[in-house]
């Protein structure tokens, strides 16, 4: 996976917004105003951050050295992934919709029910 493919993923997703709140090189990802990832755009390789569930979060922790805590965020429900080549683009895309809907589910029901 690359930068392009990892943000063409994201904004599949529906209400997605993306933008560069914190400078030119890091890309956000939002829903309903929320974050749900995080993308290094200017490292190599390519970090994202992805929110998690906290039990979940450790054990990918354990299987996958690719995977650390939050870099610059709450380590107990966020996740670095450094998409080098050691995770397979599947798990990625499935822990980006792990994020996704854990933000999703935060939401308010009326802002969940425009996200159909």
């Amino acid at each position: 996976m690359n930068t392009e493919t990892l943000r063409d993923y994201c904004i599949t997703k529906p209400g997605v917004t993306e933008s560069f709140p914190f400078g030119g090189d890091t890309l956000v990802f939002k829903v309903g105003g929320k974050i749900f990832a995080l993308m290094a755009t200017e490292s190599q390789p390519i970090t994202i951050n992805l929110k998690c569930d906290p039990e979940r979060a450790v054990q990918l922790r354990e299987e996958h050295a690719a995977v650390t805590p939050g870099y610059h965020m709450n380590k107990m429900h966020w996740n670095t992934i450094t998409v080098d080549g050691r995770v397979r683009s599947t798990d990625v895309q499935e822990w980006i919709n792990h994020s996704y809907e854990l933000i999703k589910k935060s939401l308010p029901k009326a802002v969940q029910a425009e996200l159909i």
